[in-house]
């Protein structure tokens, strides 16, 4: 089964939330849609898609998630800088 890392920021990119899913796009939409009120994502507004990889195995993107949750913020911005400059929602093309 394939897995996804991603990483989802708010409309002014001020907080960044790396996450892990077999489904990237029920996730997504699960994040704007607000499914679960009460969550970091909903709380912080975290609902724009600015990168995402998409690995082999579940396996794998656990462990992709760690070292990237693992970085400081400066590496995940570059992260993001390299394949999102402008940090515009990749979600469209998902959606």
């Amino acid at each position: 089964m394939k897995g996804f890392i991603y990483i989802i920021t708010n409309e002014n990119n001020t907080v960044l939330y790396v996450g892990v899913t077999s489904s990237l796009k029920d996730r997504i939409i699960k994040h704007k849609t607000r499914k679960h009120p009460d969550s970091f994502s909903a709380r912080y507004n975290l609902n724009k898609l600015v990168y995402y990889e998409e690995l082999d195995t579940i396996g794998e993107a656990i462990k992709r998630e760690k070292q990237i949750k693992g970085g400081s913020r400066k590496d995940k911005e570059e992260l993001i800088k390299k394949v999102n400059p402008g940090w515009v929602d990749l979600s469209g093309s998902l959606l």
